[in-house]
């Protein structure tokens, strides 16, 4: 009895023993883990073993090293978050402020990963040279663009004013090859177009107006105040807001385009993060009026970040804003990038919080499901991008300008239709649906 007694006592003993001794050991390891004077000793070991033997460790600056690893560090955290040499914060303001030095051409990255121009911009080097939507962009000053990043091929075409950059496009259909000599020239943004990629917001058919967001920047809420006054001068009557293939921009701007079409005292979107500085809401100001007309909002699955909180508001608030989002689910990126200045001109782009709508739906890999869903294809998008780019369908040749210009905007004309039923309804026009049904329901039930 007393060996067993023993024996159960030295077992408790060890095992409390081993309990403690993992828990103590666990807790040291997490401590020096979380050490971070510790971390910053194994760092410089790493950078001096680099300097010291790399076969070209003579090549490299104590510099270079440290923004490769930074780049590398606010890469792994999540695609959003990135570490900004000075030179790409500089691009970075010069997108959202409006104005920069280039040729003017948007590009973006096929599926496929290669360089593909979105539109070339109204009276830039680009359009005049010829340079058109749907182009596949090949090579700058004769480098193969294959294995070129998004961002150095935005690097090389940017440049000072007056110096010229050339560039080799390969048109879409006919893969014949372009090569255009240009001298890069101040380039204006407009981030509101109207439907003929302009700014001159002519009324459709039907009292309809229509706008184009392309992004984000500082100055979109106050073009579009200005687009909406030209199209009420007109008499318009509803609204057609294209949101597609919009990456978004500034947060404020998302809050300023939303609640034109808000009462004031509105929650448009809030956000939240770790801590309370992280967390907040826009709420709609009412410093312009709130306009009360039906409203397609057209997106699709490149309508992100700020298309998609302006997207979801207004869905979220269909009683208020009358709004029918229409397209394709959009992209679901609904997450705060905040930009912390650095002391040498850089900058870190970090992910701190998340977007959410009215209804506390989240937007982060979600994204907003249209209420009514209408497909296109790749190929009729790039050939609208043509259709709309001003110039580009005449510097076609037939048969391909023929082609082109025959494809229907098929998600714009079900919001036409859309709307043409809705203010011929509201003025009376077409019949009380409700009490043709219950006309309806009255005969049927008095039939024998």
């Amino acid at each position: 009895m007393i060996k067993k007694l023993l024996f159960g006592s030295t077992a408790l003993l060890l095992g409390l023993n081993l309990f403690f001794g993992t828990r103590l050991h666990l807790y040291a390891g997490a401590a020096d883990a979380e050490n971070p004077y510790d971390q910053y000793r194994i760092f410089s070991e790493v950078l001096e073993k680099v300097r010291q033997d790399y076969v070209d460790g003579e090549n490299l600056t104590y510099k270079e090293l440290i923004q490769s690893a930074l780049k590398g560090m606010l890469n792994s955290l999540d695609p959003h978050s990135e570490y900004m040499v000075p030179t790409a914060y500089k691009d970075l303001k010069d997108d959202t402020q409006g104005e920069f030095s280039g040729i003017g051409i948007v590009v973006n990255a096929s599926k496929e990963g290669r360089l593909v121009v979105v539109a070339p911009m109204e009276d830039s080097p680009s359009s005049k040279a010829g340079i058109l939507a749907g182009d596949r962009l090949i090579k700058i000053d004769g480098r193969s663009t294959e294995a070129m990043s998004f961002d150095d091929a935005v690097k090389r075409l940017r440049g000072r004013t007056g110096s010229e950059v050339s560039v080799t496009v390969e048109r879409a259909i006919t893969k014949e090859e372009k090569e255009f000599t240009l001298t890069r020239a101040v380039i204006k943004i407009s981030t509101v177009k109207d439907i003929n990629g302009r700014s001159e917001f002519p009324l459709g058919e039907n009292g309809v107006g229509y706008v184009k967001l392309t992004q984000f920047g500082e100055q979109t809420a106050s073009d579009l105040e200005k687009a909406l006054q030209k199209l009420e001068k007109q008499g318009m009557q509803a609204i057609i807001m294209d949101l597609r293939n919009n990456p978004g921009g500034l947060l404020e701007q998302a809050g300023e385009v939303a609640e034109k079409f808000l009462p004031r005292g509105q929650l448009v979107v809030s956000t939240e993060g770790r801590g309370a500085e992280q967390r907040s809401e826009y709420i709609s100001t009412g410093k312009t009026k709130q306009r009360k007309l039906p409203m397609v909002v057209l997106v699709n699955g490149g309508s992100a970040s700020a298309s998609e909180i302006v997207a979801g508001c207004l869905q979220d608030l269909q009683k208020i804003t009358r709004a029918v989002i229409l397209g394709e689910q959009t992209f679901g990126k609904g997450s705060v990038q905040s930009i912390a200045p650095l002391r040498d001109g850089s900058a870190l782009r970090l992910t701190t919080a998340k977007y959410y709508t009215p209804s506390h739906r989240v937007i982060h890999e979600h994204g907003i499901t249209p209420d009514i869903v209408v497909a296109m294809s790749e190929d009729d998008e790039r050939a609208l991008a043509i259709q709309r780019s001003p110039g580009s369908l005449d510097r076609l040749e037939d048969p391909e300008r023929a082609r082109v210009a025959a494809v229907r905007d098929v998600q714009f004309d079900r919001a036409m239709d859309l709307l043409k039923g809705i203010t011929l309804y509201t003025k009376g026009v077409l019949p009380d649906v409700k009490r043709v049904a219950d006309a309806k329901a009255a005969v049927q039930s008095d039939a024998p």
